[in-house]
């Protein structure tokens, strides 16, 4: 009787089944293709007086960078120069990206801009953001009598 109805509505479970193969492969078609990540990829901690944060950005010159600080905000620019192949030679793969980029991050405390430090090395944008004192919880003393 149910198999009836289903029937009736135009139903059957050869349609379901090319149904869910056609989903099957709509969710397959790109498995094998390499999916684009934010850049640069961070990592951040985070403690009671301070923020670090480290940004991986292979290939960049330092002096292509920007790092700004506002309120509880900091912000990465930068860019990377295209390599271009020499005379008589070809790309046979490029997956390194060029151009510029930006990320912003919403940190959890206001930043000290005052005294961030930045240090680069070996490819990796080391980022110290300091609490500002103003941010930080003040200790009430409780009086009696």
């Amino acid at each position: 009787m149910v198999w009836a109805s289903l029937y009736g509505r135009g139903w059957t479970p050869w349609l379901e089944l090319e149904r869910l193969q056609r989903e099957m492969n709509r969710v397959f078609d790109n498995a094998g293709e390499a999916r684009t990540a934010e850049f640069p990829a961070v990592n951040i901690w985070t403690g009671e007086d301070k923020v670090l944060l480290t940004a991986e950005i292979p290939g960049i010159d330092p002096a292509k960078l920007e790092v700004t600080v506002k309120n509880d905000t900091v912000t990465i620019r930068g860019s990377r120069d295209a390599e271009e192949p020499k005379e008589g030679q070809v790309y046979l793969r490029q997956e390194r990206g060029a151009g510029t980029f930006v990320r912003s991050f919403a940190l959890p405390m206001q930043v000290d801009g005052e005294r961030v430090q930045a240090h680069y090395q070996k490819g990796v944008l080391q980022l110290t953001l300091p609490r500002a004192a103003e941010d930080k919880p003040k200790r009430i003393a409780v009086t009696t009598g």
